[in-house]
């Protein structure tokens, strides 16, 4: 199915209906970027102002970093408590755009670490990292050892890029405020998103990093928020807008929609057999129809038809009440039904001087035919047929016991025939 159409009926089913009230139940964990102008509560109110509900809990200790997250108590017990549609995890400001052998010990292993314990008690939950942002001026104290981040732009690119890295590799959602804050830096410059550290955020940046999280929580516009939250109404309109193109005119390029369930299959085909191998990504249930009335719940089943004719096979996977379906035609032959009832053949003359014959009760895909020594060395092979009567030449072959080997239907036959001299 195209990824957009995907996109739409996630928005239209799963959420009930796009402009109608929504309630998502969200775990804010991270430190004092997230305590700042108390982020959960601002993305609550906004999300009222549009008729949301925004149920929370939040644990946001002053420089905590995702390791700290993976062994806190406070932390554990929220995500254990299960019923969460997100789980918002946000690092120490500094430490993903330090260099990439630092990041992959102190950083990667616990986004894994944290993503994997949040869908082992919430299994139709989204890990969401938030994607924070460069200091106004760079990290200066970490300049003269790593001079990528010695700038806003440096540092910001390093943690833009190392947050839709974690987002990646977890079938995560990222929610780019940093992003976010770029643009408006570039676009409505009077606005100041910094508080007087030029690290943490002002209300403003609050306010953009709270309309970027509702574009993503609730997947809807944040230009219908109506709550300026203290702001100047021009200041507020801005970055709402920015919040929009950003945010909610991209949000595939931020995983929305792009671990829904994907249905998909293969077929290994022998007679009247079908079995049937699963490639289906994202889905937890799955349901086969086979086209003759039957069906199965079994992640790879093996099908009979009884019939011949063409069928269409289908396919439907689902996980958390997003589906997706695929199908198959199928053509069963009319001697391909009970062609597993394989009657053994007449051989003959045997023993042999020239000509071995092989009468069957009716015509075969017979291929892989060959003569060998009973120790296993190939004397001679034949082009495959289809024939209710193989004749084979066994001319020029010296006098002595051999095996006879062919394969009809997946299955590999054996007979003794002994080669006698004209």
């Amino acid at each position: 199915m195209n990824l957009n159409l995907k996109i739409i009926i996630l928005l239209l089913l799963t959420n009930v209906a796009l402009f109608g009230q929504l309630t998502k139940n969200v775990l804010f964990l991270g430190n004092s970027y997230t305590y700042a102008n108390d982020l959960p509560l601002m993305v609550s109110k906004l999300a009222q102002s549009t008729g949301d509900n925004l149920v929370y809990s939040n644990n946001t200790p002053g420089g905590y970093t995702l390791q700290g997250h993976s062994t806190n108590s406070a932390s554990l017990n929220f995500i254990q408590q299960g019923g969460w549609d997100y789980v918002v995890l946000q690092d120490q400001s500094q430490r993903p755009s330090f260099p990439i052998s630092q990041v992959m010990v102190e950083v990667f292993p616990y986004a894994a670490s944290l993503s994997n314990t949040i869908i082992q008690y919430n299994p139709c939950a989204k890990p969401l990292f938030f994607m924070t942002w460069g200091r106004k001026y760079g990290d200066a104290g970490n300049c003269a050892s790593w001079p990528p981040v010695c700038t806003y732009n440096g540092m910001d690119s390093l943690l833009n890029l190392r947050y839709r890295m974690m987002a990646d590799s977890n079938d995560a959602y990222v929610s780019p405020v940093g992003a976010v804050w770029h643009y408006i830096r570039d676009n409505y410059s009077s606005i100041d998103l910094y508080s007087s550290d030029n690290s943490h955020p002002s209300l403003a940046g609050s306010y953009a990093a709270a309309c970027t999280f509702y574009s993503l929580i609730f997947q809807k516009d944040p230009t219908a928020i109506s709550d300026d939250y203290g702001l100047s109404s021009a200041d507020a309109l801005n970055i709402r807008n920015a919040a929009k193109t950003i945010a909610y005119d991209s949000l595939s390029k931020w995983n929305v929609g792009n671990y829904l369930p994907l249905a998909a299959f293969t077929i290994n085909q022998t007679a009247a057999t079908i079995q049937f191998s699963n490639q289906s990504q994202y889905s937890s249930d799955y349901l086969w129809y086979f086209g003759d009335g039957d069906s199965s719940t079994v992640f790879e089943p093996s099908h009979i038809y009884a019939q011949p004719g063409t069928y269409t096979a289908m396919l439907k996977v689902s996980k958390c009440l997003n589906t997706d379906t695929v199908s198959y035609k199928i053509t069963i032959i009319p001697d391909a039904i009970n062609s597993n009832d394989f009657i053994k053949p007449i051989l003959y003359p045997n023993p042999v001087m020239d000509v071995v014959n092989i009468k069957f009760d009716r015509k075969y895909a017979i291929k892989n035919i060959s003569i060998h020594t009973i120790d296993g060395k190939y004397i001679k092979r034949y082009n495959s047929i289809y024939t209710d009567n193989l004749a084979l030449d066994l001319k020029g072959i010296k006098s002595g016991l051999y095996f006879l080997s062919y394969e009809i239907n997946n299955h590999i036959y054996q007979s003794r025939i002994v080669k006698i001299e004209d």
